[in-house]
């Protein structure tokens, strides 16, 4: 049986974010999403790159260990592409993109696949997601060490295991090949729609008789409605026979950053890297704003993320809880009750390249804050490991003064 593909692709920046890393792209036989990390030093110009070359490997497949091929060959093509940017520009150092995509031929559908966007099908009522994340979170729920409700609010549940960028030579790419008929419908998103819709509301779109561009208009919306703090990019492939009448016409469109021109350019010795237009003097003065990051795959981080997971939820919602106590007691009781109370706590943080152990606790209200230095060590982040840095950047709970003092002895020794 003769098929053929009917498709939509968009994205839109969110009401959080002041740019867009995600690039999306909706061809005749490949279809994809690339969500961009790196902040402002370059997630939309990874995403874009990526997108931009992979994009060339939308040709007829002739089985479907070709198309697997294809699409490890394109992609490692693609991240080596990164790899060179940052060489000759290191002002993108860190950046990187995720990749999921299908390219349907025949009548099967071949997917490529690394990172936390995602590829879901819709069939006979029933949507399925395909694709697993490539987060230390999801390999803790594939594993059954953590919930999905526990997985949902886990503070590290954008760290991710595998991304394109100057990290791996030859990342590992998930590639599988699936039988695909008349009436199935296929998705390709960023996390900022599984991530933001529920499932429910997803699956419900995805399964109703409306046409690819009003189903993907109708998702991006109800990410909006969800607040949309990331980006959000859907594509939207609908399976038809090839002798069925329809309106819309093949194309080739790209979406997000890859709809632009990447631009890196030399100015007065300094680097001015854009998309298409020059960055705002505000957003280059900004802090980066994406919460996504990398760390290679280890079992000493998954566990220490499961030994945090249980502690960190139920600590998360005290905190909450604590909170909204606070400012009960600041408005009932005044700012010094509330301040002498926030003093009875100690975690360990970084002040000024130094490891120190702070007096207070790290949640602000406004321009309020709560902590204070209370003693330094002779321990300076450079000295310790990327595991170790990131964990401080989040900052270290402590029991008291005591259970403080004894983390800075097991950093200063790693």
């Amino acid at each position: 049986m003769a098929l053929k593909t009917i498709s939509y692709a968009a994205s839109d920046v969110g009401k959080i974010r002041s740019s867009n890393q995600d690039s999306g792209y909706a061809g005749v036989n490949l279809f994809f999403v690339a969500d961009g990390m790196g902040g402002h030093a370059g997630g939309d110009i990874a995403s874009a790159l990526a997108a931009q070359h992979v994009a060339l490997a939308d040709e007829p497949a002739e089985s479907a260990q070709a198309a697997e091929q294809r699409l490890i060959d394109f992609i490692w093509q693609a991240n080596e592409k990164l790899g060179i940017s940052v060489a000759e520009h290191p002002d993108l150092a860190g950046m990187g993109t995720t990749f999921s995509g299908i390219l349907v031929h025949g009548t099967k559908v071949s997917i490529g696949h690394i990172g936390d966007s995602r590829v879901y099908l819709a069939r006979d009522g029933i949507v399925k997601q395909i694709t697993s994340d490539h987060t230390f979170v999801q390999r803790l729920v594939d594993t059954g060490r953590i919930t999905e409700e526990e997985a949902l609010v886990h503070p590290r549940r954008s760290v991710l295991m595998r991304v394109l960028g100057d990290v791996e030579q030859f990342p590992e790419i998930d590639v599988e090949t699936f039988e695909t008929q008349p009436g199935d419908r296929w998705m390709v998103c960023s996390d900022g729609l599984s991530g933001v819709v529920p499932d429910g509301i997803m699956h419900r779109i995805m399964l109703s008789k409306s046409s690819v561009r009003e189903a993907t208009d109708l998702l991006v919306g109800e990410a909006l409605e969800f607040g949309a703090p990331d980006n959000v990019t859907v594509v939207l492939v609908d399976i038809v026979e090839a002798s069925e009448e329809v309106e819309a016409g093949t194309s080739r469109n790209f979406v997000g950053s890859a709809a632009n021109e990447v631009v890196i350019e030399e100015r007065k010795g300094r680097r001015i890297l854009r998309i298409l237009n020059p960055m705002t003097l505000i957003e280059m003065l900004s802090k980066p704003e994406d919460p996504t990051s990398f760390a290679p795959e280890s079992e000493e981080l998954l566990e220490k993320i499961l030994k945090d997971t249980k502690g960190r939820i139920r600590n998360r919602r005290l905190r909450q809880i604590a909170t909204y106590l606070l400012v009960l007691g600041i408005a009932s009781y005044g700012l010094y009750l509330g301040y002498e109370y926030t003093q009875t706590r100690f975690f360990v943080g970084v002040n000024d390249g130094v490891v120190v152990i702070y007096k207070g606790i790290k949640e602000e209200l406004g321009p309020f804050k709560f902590s204070s230095v209370y003693e330094l060590s002779n321990i300076t982040i450079d000295s310790l490991t990327d595991f170790q840095r990131e964990a401080l950047e989040r900052s270290i709970d402590a029991e008291n003064i005591e259970d403080a003092r004894r983390i800075l002895d097991q950093l200063g020794g790693n």
